[in-house]
């Protein structure tokens, strides 16, 4: 059994894959958005006519609401990355929820409201997620992660898990920060151009 499989029967709330029977993929971005690398991908994004979803880091919306409105007026979903980037297994619950309270109302403060939330690292506890499906908030994992933010990847073997991994429903991960950005700028033009077949969409549930 694939460890992602595991996860899925541990974890079952949470969407790790969308139910389709269509070519369609879903890309996603973490850690946004940046002015070094975010409007690049929104250029990629709209020369291959492809939407995404992009989880946004509260503070990152503050200091950019420009860009976040640009995320949005080009027609893709944004949701809740909390908002200092936090680590669900090593925040109290409480304090944990605060945070992604936080981003909740930077984002609403953008005359925008998102029932999205992907946990960094993907680590919160039970009862955070519990917490987190009770106010309505559907969490987004993934079954693609492209592992662009690590130095010990590369370029290309970021590719070659999503090239290798894709399906129909696919959730992609990317990040759009300067960490990331070597190998996503890579990863995500291939994929752009290698998937042109399919549709990429955004997630809307």
């Amino acid at each position: 059994m694939k460890s992602n499989d595991f996860l899925k029967q541990i974890f079952p709330k949470r969407v790790w894959n969308i139910s389709t029977q269509n070519q369609e993929m879903f890309l996603t971005f973490d850690d946004g958005p940046i002015p070094e690398v975010t409007p690049w991908v929104l250029d990629k994004l709209k020369k291959h006519k492809a939407k995404a979803t992009f989880f946004c880091i509260g503070d990152n919306i503050r200091k950019h609401p420009e860009l976040f409105q640009q995320i949005i007026a080009e027609g893709h979903a944004v949701g809740n990355h909390t908002f200092h980037h936090i680590n669900g297994w090593k925040t109290s619950t409480q304090e944990y929820l605060k945070d992604v309270k936080l981003c909740k109302e930077e984002i609403e403060s953008n005359s925008v409201t998102s029932n999205l939330f992907r946990p960094p690292y993907g680590k919160c506890t039970s009862t955070q997620a519990k917490l987190i499906l009770k106010d309505y908030q559907h969490i987004i994992m993934w079954d693609i992660i492209s592992k662009d933010y690590n130095a010990k990847v590369s370029k290309e073997d970021c590719f070659l898990r999503i090239r290798n991994q894709a399906k129909p429903g696919s959730i992609i991960v990317f990040h759009d920060s300067l960490k990331a950005e070597t190998n996503m700028k890579y990863a995500l033009e291939k994929t752009l151009e290698t998937f042109s077949n399919y549709q990429l969409k955004k997630i809307e549930l």
